[in-house]
């Protein structure tokens, strides 16, 4: 640098620049009262916003970390650059000319060398002006010929800045250099890297390049896909880790994207760059994509701001995972992330399995806007993709379930959330509420599960004395109980003597079959081959009905309907349970014929309980 920046010019760049430009291109701000601003500190983490900035003096502050300042100083702390780079920055929008003067005052020039940053910002600007006209001629057919057939034409490949890496190992390098740049200054940048040879080097070569921007609209690096099976090369190529790209903070869109994501409250998370030009183009502005890297924690410093993530506001966040087995990984990995987020979290899957840019090639932009309006709660698709895992039909495979999703219910941040999702699970699961309830509990306190023992049923319960007069029924009154009993099998029965019994039952020849007296009692007797339960068929041959009086048609269907109804009613659960774990869009033969069985389960119900209380 010849000398430092007069401070005449430097007065003039705070006059002309408009602080709230300047930092509403990385915190969403809204209207604090008495002409302030405020939003989300982007220096430290907070969930009630206490960053406010004052555009009549051109101030921002604050009260929760101390940090504040003037537009210069926000660049500076924020983007970690010189006062001088700040200064120029900020110059070259507000278009004030800087002049620089040496430590004694004389004037040095000006056009002074600039920043390295500002450099290396400029090379990247050449370059990506370089790839799109390289993109105009006879070489670049196959990068033209692969955009369109991913739907897009030359207006959108202009409005995405797309270009072509020729075929040429330094055609990019010589360019640059002609232009002024350093060979340290392209290898600095992720531009060029040195050969084995020792020249230098295009990083890119037969490649579509896409320009990446930072969020205030400056090209910070490079994704480029291969064009020919030829290239022994990764299918999509980006920029290295340099001063301006850090795929951790990056994300592809962002500078597009930033004024709809604060003005909707809405971001949607795709996964490449046809994603995010298909999402825009059909309608969804706030569609924006990571760089080579997994969703992480800077990504979501970057949206909470533009978001306005507080308690007093949360937006949304949608995730377009693909369906496949990395689509729910990446899904479960961003459940974890979520706790970060105030806003609430989706995931929008297609029926299809197919990414935005497939699904408005097959079905048009009206599909993409309604994979994003038919979006589903995180915690909902993490829940219904965990229990899939699991053999839900059987009582291992439903308490191996309840183990892995009971801490995923008990972690969700909002803690008024838990009992309706606890409420569900236990309906996914057919579990009892309760015991699902117990669970949740015990995982948000970092306990262990409580122990599943089988439960002990009393010899008095309300269901074995039903089994039992239900036998005595059919042993003392065969006449009255017939084919009603005959139509109860040992399912039925919980007692493992009354299964006996009414095994033996079958095995003589069935109640209706039978006439009362000791004839019967002793075929039944002899057909029982338990001892216990050959001594109980005695007891219950001379035992008395419950019922005072004369016996009736009528009390034996109340008795054998109250000896149904438990078991109807774990089946009519059960049946909603796995009615719940189909989804109608994609197999809805299958839920129709579960609902169908449901419907016919809950009218036999009905008539239990009418039966079991006394009615005919």
């Amino acid at each position: 640098m010849a000398g430092r920046i007069r401070t005449e010019d430097v007065a003039a760049v705070r006059e002309r620049t408009s602080i709230v430009d300047v930092i509403a291109d990385h915190v969403t701000l809204r209207p604090a009262g008495g002409g302030n601003m405020k939003g989300l500190c982007p220096f430290h983490e907070e969930r009630t916003p206490s960053f406010n900035v004052t555009p009549s003096r051109g101030f921002w502050h604050c009260f929760g970390c101390g940090a504040g300042g003037d537009a210069i100083s926000f660049l500076t702390q924020l983007e970690h650059l010189s006062f001088a780079e700040s200064v120029e920055r900020l110059a070259a929008k507000a278009g004030v000319e800087l002049r620089y003067e040496t430590p004694d005052g004389r004037f040095a020039g000006r056009s002074p060398e600039r920043g390295q940053r500002q450099r290396l910002l400029a090379a990247h600007a050449e370059a990506a002006r370089f790839y799109r006209e390289q993109l105009t001629t006879a070489a670049a057919q196959p990068a033209v010929e692969f955009l369109t057939s991913r739907g897009f034409d030359g207006e959108a490949a202009a409005r995405y800045g797309c270009g072509y890496a020729p075929d040429s190992w330094d055609a990019l390098t010589k360019h640059l250099r002609r232009e002024g740049f350093t060979a340290d200054e392209l290898t600095t940048g992720g531009l060029s890297k040195p050969a084995r040879s020792g020249s230098l080097i295009d990083r890119f070569r037969n490649r579509l390049v896409w320009p990446i921007h930072d969020i205030s609209g400056d090209v910070i690096g490079f994704g480029a896909r291969k064009l020919s099976d030829d290239d022994g090369g990764p299918k999509y190529l980006n920029t290295p880790e340099t001063i301006l790209y850090k795929k951790s903070q990056v994300l592809y869109g962002i500078d597009m994207a930033k004024r709809e994501i604060a003005k909707r409250g809405q971001v949607v998370i795709v996964e490449g760059y046809t994603d995010v030009m298909a999402c825009h183009l059909a309608g969804v502005p706030t569609a924006v994509a990571t760089c080579g890297t997994a969703f992480g924690s800077d990504h979501i410093a970057v949206l909470r701001r533009l978001l306005m993530d507080t308690d007093e506001f949360a937006g949304e966040i949608v995730f377009t995972f693909d369906g496949d087995e990395a689509g729910q990984r990446a899904a479960m990995k961003a459940f974890s992330d979520e706790q970060r987020f105030v806003a609430q979290t989706f995931i929008a899957v297609s029926p299809g399995g197919m990414d935005p840019c497939d699904l408005r090639m097959n079905s048009g932009d009206a599909a993409v806007r309604d994979l994003v309006a038919g979006r589903e709660h995180l915690v909902d698709f993490v829940i219904r993709a965990t229990l899939a895992k699991y053999d839900l039909d059987s009582v291992e495979g439903r308490v191996a379930a309840l183990r892995a999703t009971a801490p995923l219910v008990a972690g969700l941040k909002d803690r008024s959330l838990r009992p309706g999702y606890t409420s569900r699970l236990a309906g996914r699961l057919g579990e009892d509420v309760d015991t699902v309830r117990r669970w949740v509990q015990r995982a948000a306190r970092g306990e262990a599960p409580p122990q599943r023992a089988k439960p002990q049923v009393s010899a008095d319960s309300p269901q074995r004395s039903t089994e039992r007069e239900a036998l005595k029924l059919a042993i003392q009154r065969p006449d009255l109980a017939g084919p009603f009993f005959d139509a109860v099998d040992e399912s039925f029965f919980d007692d493992p003597i009354h299964i006996a019994i009414r095994q033996a039952i079958a095995d003589a020849g069935g109640a209706a079959q039978a006439s009362a007296g000791s004839n019967w009692v002793a075929a039944i007797t002899d057909a029982c081959e338990d001892l216990a339960a050959g001594a109980a068929i005695t007891q219950l041959a001379v035992e008395p009905p419950r019922r005072d009086g004369e016996l009736d048609a009528g009390y034996v269907n109340t008795t054998l309907a109250s000896l149904r109804r438990p078991l109807t009613e774990r089946k009519v659960t059960e049946l909603k349970s796995r009615l719940q774990r189909v989804n109608p869009a994609s197999n809805n033969d299958e839920y129709m014929r579960l609902f169908g069985e449901l419907l016919a389960l809950e009218k036999q119900l009905r008539g239990l309980k009418e039966q079991a209380a006394g009615g005919m």
